[in-house]
């Protein structure tokens, strides 16, 4: 049967592992391409050396890799009964992935990753689409997969033991299990010490002295009798108890074993009991699910709306804030002109009702004026001690004029 499922299926892409699968999966490539004999028809054909199994998943040469890569789909392609030339290193390499991609979505393959993807030629993208191309083109070829055969273990040749055998080691085990235990009371006489202290004499004693003829007693009976009763308080025979005895085990597995089977009928009827309750609760919590999820269907829906609504509006919000902080800066800037404003107002408003600065300006008008006047009458008496000075000057030029005989003065 051919095999449709992944090889290696990782369900947590967080996990260590998760990073090797590519190596896994490029290896499980190699093997299809060895099946559809790509050494033989690929490589000659197009003049390029085998493809190690770590070629398409670390990234050495992307214009080399994507080359192979793409001559690789196309003979995929060609090999799953599709028509698909052999590109040239000259061709479009965007419209070279858009067919290898076109293809794969006529067969079915989904494609969850962008074309550009693959212009690198390596990566598990690049692994992914020649591993279903691959698998496309080997059930085109009829390929089966064959389940493994496991030959079924030959049985094993044990060595049969005896039934003597067994009984002896046996017996030889419980010899030395009862040998481990001391006696606690040295007074009293034990069948198992005389037995182990003359049991080999005795065997010996028995066998030579075994007579001919019936044995008859000699003695008598009632001195046998007190015999009897002397020593009878140390004939006492115990038998010692071991835990690690298989046989007491034994017994306590079957005491267990009918206890379960006797509380397993009424326990497995309550279990069955509650096995139907909750497949029946379940059964109805699914019903009342589903008619829930129709019921709220529309709610969520409107909800959905709302929601991108929401978005909307708080990105609309966004945007008008970032306006409104501006102006509001502007508005802090233009209230503390304002303020500046209303102050000088004030200080000129008390200064214009304030009566005093005038009060002070008559008064330094008033002296001023007084001030004029002495000036005036400075300058008045200046001007006249100067023309009388004038005067004076001029008659005395007249009189030295007048007379010639005058010294003059230098």
């Amino acid at each position: 049967m051919f095999r449709d499922t992944p090889k290696i299926i990782i369900e947590d892409g967080s996990s260590p592992s998760a990073s090797y699968i590519m190596y896994v999966r490029m290896e499980d490539l190699l093997e299809k391409l060895k099946l559809l004999h790509y050494d033989i028809q690929f490589l000659p054909e197009f003049k390029i050396k085998a493809i190690n199994r770590n070629y398409f998943v670390t990234q050495t040469n992307p214009g080399e890799q994507f080359y192979t890569f793409t001559s690789l789909a196309a003979w995929l392609i060609r090999k799953a009964g599709g028509n698909f030339k052999a590109p040239q290193e000259s061709d479009d390499p965007n419209a070279t992935i858009a067919i290898i991609l076109d293809y794969l979505r006529d067969i079915h393959v989904p494609i969850e990753f962008p074309p550009n993807k693959l212009k690198q030629g390596s990566g598990e993208h690049a692994i992914y689409v020649l591993d279903n191309l691959a698998d496309e083109a080997l059930k085109a070829q009829k390929f089966q997969w064959k389940k493994v055969e496991i030959s079924p273990d030959e049985p094993s040749n044990e060595p049969e033991i005896e039934d003597d055998d067994a009984e002896l080691i046996l017996e030889k085990v419980e010899e030395e299990m009862m040998a481990e235990y001391d006696d606690e009371d040295e007074d009293i006489l034990h069948v198992d010490d005389i037995t182990k202290l003359y049991g080999q004499n005795f065997v010996n004693i028995n066998e030579m002295q075994k007579p001919d003829d019936i044995l008859e007693s000699k003695t008598n009976r009632e001195e046998w009798q007190l015999e009897l009763e002397r020593v009878l308080p140390q004939l006492k025979v115990t038998v010692k108890t071991d835990s690690r005895d298989w046989r007491s085990h034994i017994e306590q597995m079957k005491q267990l074993r009918t206890n379960i089977a006797t509380n397993l009928t009424g326990t497995k009827n309550q279990l069955d009991k509650l096995h139907i309750d909750i497949s029946n609760t379940l059964d109805k919590v699914k019903t009342r699910e589903s008619y829930l999820n129709r019921q709220l269907e529309p709610s969520l829906k409107e909800y959905q709306m709302l929601q991108d609504e929401l978005s909307k509006i708080k990105e609309q919000y966004r945007d008008t804030s970032g306006g409104v902080t501006e102006r509001t800066r502007i508005f802090n800037k233009l209230t503390e002109e304002l303020e500046h404003v209303k102050k000088e107002m004030d200080e000129r408003g008390s200064s214009m009702t304030d009566g005093t600065p005038l009060v002070n300006i008559k008064k330094t008008i008033t002296k001023m004026k007084n001030e004029i006047s002495e000036m005036n009458i400075r300058i008045g008496v200046l001007e006249y001690s100067l023309m009388c000075a004038r005067i004076r000057d001029r008659t005395q030029l007249q009189e030295d004029m007048n007379n010639p005989n005058a010294t003059t003065i230098t």
